[in-house]
C-alpha cells in the first residue's frame, strides 16, 4: 500500500511539470482521438473517391490518405480552440487583477488573489490555473514576474499575451502603471473577442451556404450515378472519363481548401 502511494504520488510529481511548460503550439491530442479522427478521415475520404471513381481500391487508398491528413487537421483546429480558450482565461484574469489593483494591491497580490477567483470559474487542471501556479512558483523562486509573463507568451504564441508582457517587462519596477495596463490590454482583448463573435456570428450562414454548394455536387453525381440508367457509365468506364472525374474532384478539394482558408478567422 505504501509502495503504491509512494508511486501514486511520483506520478503527480511528475505530470506537473509538464502540464505547467505546456507548448501551446502542439496538440494535446491522445490516441484514441487520433483513431478516431484517421476513422472519419478515412470514411468520408472513401465515399467521395468512390463516387468519383467507383474503384474500393482507390478509394481504400486515397481514404487512408485522408485519415491520415484529418488527423493532422483536427491537430491544428485542438492548438486554435484551445489557444482561444487560454485567451479567454486570460482576459478573466486580468479582469479579476484590474478589480484587485484599484483596491490598491500590488500585482503579485493580484495574482494571487486572481487565482482565488478563477478557481472558482475554472478546474484546477485548467490551462490559466497551470500558468498562475506557475508563474507564482516561478516568483517564489527569485524569477521576474516580466520574465514568467514572456515565457507564457512565448509558448502560447498569443499576440494579446505577449504585448502585455513586453509592456510589463518595460514598466516592471519603474511605474506605478500596472493597473492601468492590465485594464487597458483588458479592454483590447475584449474588443478583439467581442469583432471576432460578430465576423464569426455574421460567416454562419455564409458557411452553411458553402457547405451545400461543397457537397451538393456529391449528391448529384451518387443519386445519378445509381440512379441515370447508365446515364453516367462512361465517366467510370472510359480513360476521359476518368480524366473528367479527376479534373472535377481537383476542384472540389480546391474548393473546400479556399473555403476554409477564406472562413477562418486568426487570432
Amino acid at each position: 500500500m505504501n509502495i503504491m502511494s509512494f508511486l501514486a504520488g511520483k506520478i503527480r510529481r511528475s505530470e506537473k511539470p509538464a502540464a505547467a511548460t505546456a507548448d501551446y503550439s502542439v496538440s494535446s491530442r491522445g490516441a484514441l482521438q487520433h483513431m478516431t479522427s484517421f476513422l472519419t478521415g478515412t470514411a468520408v475520404g472513401f465515399v467521395i473517391l468512390f463516387i468519383f471513381y467507383k474503384m474500393v481500391i482507390l478509394a481504400l487508398a486515397g481514404g487512408t490518405a485522408v485519415g491520415i491528413a484529418y488527423i493532422f487537421f483536427e491537430d491544428q483546429n485542438a492548438v486554435k480552440k484551445r489557444k482561444l480558450a487560454l485567451r479567454a482565461q486570460f482576459f478573466d484574469l486580468l479582469e479579476s487583477m484590474a478589480v484587485a489593483m484599484r483596491a490598491g494591491n500590488p500585482v503579485l497580490k493580484a495574482l494571487q488573489s486572481a487565482r482565488e477567483d478563477l478557481i472558482l470559474i475554472y478546474r484546477e487542471d485548467s490551462d490559466i490555473i497551470t500558468e498562475l501556479d506557475t508563474i507564482l512558483g516561478k516568483f517564489n523562486n527569485a524569477v521576474p514576474l516580466s520574465e514568467a509573463f514572456e515565457n507564457l507568451a512565448e509558448r502560447s504564441g498569443l499576440e494579446d499575451i505577449a504585448s502585455f508582457a513586453t509592456i510589463y517587462s518595460t514598466i516592471e519596477g519603474k511605474s506605478s502603471r500596472a493597473d492601468e495596463i492590465v485594464r487597458e490590454t483588458q479592454q483590447i482583448i475584449s474588443d478583439k473577442m467581442e469583432i471576432e463573435l460578430e465576423i464569426d456570428t455574421l460567416m454562419t450562414a455564409a458557411k452553411s451556404e458553402v457547405n451545400i454548394m461543397l457537397f451538393m455536387p456529391l449528391i448529384i453525381l451518387l443519386v445519378i450515378g445509381y440512379a441515370g440508367a447508365g446515364f453516367m457509365d462512361s465517366i467510370y468506364t472510359t480513360s476521359v472519363g476518368r480524366i473528367v472525374s479527376t479534373g472535377g474532384l481537383l476542384i472540389f478539394i480546391l474548393s473546400f481548401l479556399l473555403a476554409r482558408k477564406f472562413s477562418n478567422v486568426n487570432l
